[in-house]
Parts: C-alpha cells; sequence; structure tokens
C-alpha cells in the first residue's frame, strides 16, 4: 500500500523558514517523481515544485512573478526514500496546507494535478504577519 506522510508544518512569523519533510512507502520510488502543491482556504491546489529520483527539479510555475521561485528549493533523499521541501523569506500568502504527491508523468507534466497518483494528507503552514 502505497503511503505519503507529510511533516514539518506549523505556524511561523513572516520572515522565516520551515522544512517539510515527505515520508515515501509502498512503491518504487526510484521510479516516480515527488512532488509539492499546497492549498490555501477557498483556493484551488496549486504546484509548488516537483523533484525526480535523478535530481531533476522543478519549481513554481511559469508566469512572470512567481512568489514561489527563490524561495523554495525541493530536495530528495533516495536512500530514505524521502522528500523535502525548504521554504524560506515566509510571507503570509504562503499559508496553506502543504500535500506531497507522486506521479510517474514525464518533466512536461510535473505541474499538472491530475498527473499525480498518490497523495499524503497534507501539513499546515500557518505565516503570520
Amino acid at each position: 500500500q502505497v503511503q505519503l506522510v507529510e511533516s514539518g508544518g506549523g505556524l511561523v512569523q513572516a520572515g522565516g523558514s520551515l522544512r517539510l519533510s515527505c515520508a515515501a512507502s509502498g512503491l518504487t520510488v526510484s521510479t516516480y517523481v515527488l512532488g509539492w502543491f499546497r492549498q490555501a482556504p477557498g483556493k484551488e491546489r496549486e504546484f509548488v515544485a516537483a523533484i525526480s529520483s535523478t535530481g531533476t527539479s522543478v519549481v513554481g510555475g511559469t508566469y512572470d512573478g512567481d512568489s514561489v521561485k527563490g524561495r523554495f528549493t525541493i530536495s530528495r533523499d533516495n536512500f530514505k526514500n524521502t522528500a523535502s521541501l525548504q521554504i524560506d523569506s515566509l510571507k503570509p500568502e504562503d499559508t496553506a496546507v502543504y500535500y506531497c504527491g507522486c506521479t510517474s508523468a514525464p518533466r512536461r507534466r510535473w505541474r499538472w494535478l491530475n498527473e499525480y497518483d498518490y497523495w499524503g494528507q497534507g501539513t499546515q503552514v500557518t505565516v503570520s504577519s
């Protein structure tokens, strides 16, 4: 049974940092891309970052002014079957539930929500101003 478990969320002041972790089990992790999405209250789940087993990563959206780029860093440890998301210079608009998912889609579709086969339960990140 595939299981993804997120951890590391919490309440932090604006300007602070958090490191989220996703522990994967029940699948051949090396064949999957691990990704992070987030969902703020009243909004759709949006792509944050994804990383393959070889370390190829995609961070943020494709539009100018995307606030994720430059502040979010994704990494992966294939031996531990984990993926981490380092978030720096946190802003109140980063407040959301952060979800870990896995996909076998090609890179050009990593930002697509529907391409992800499994999801964790999410971890809450709250940034106070």
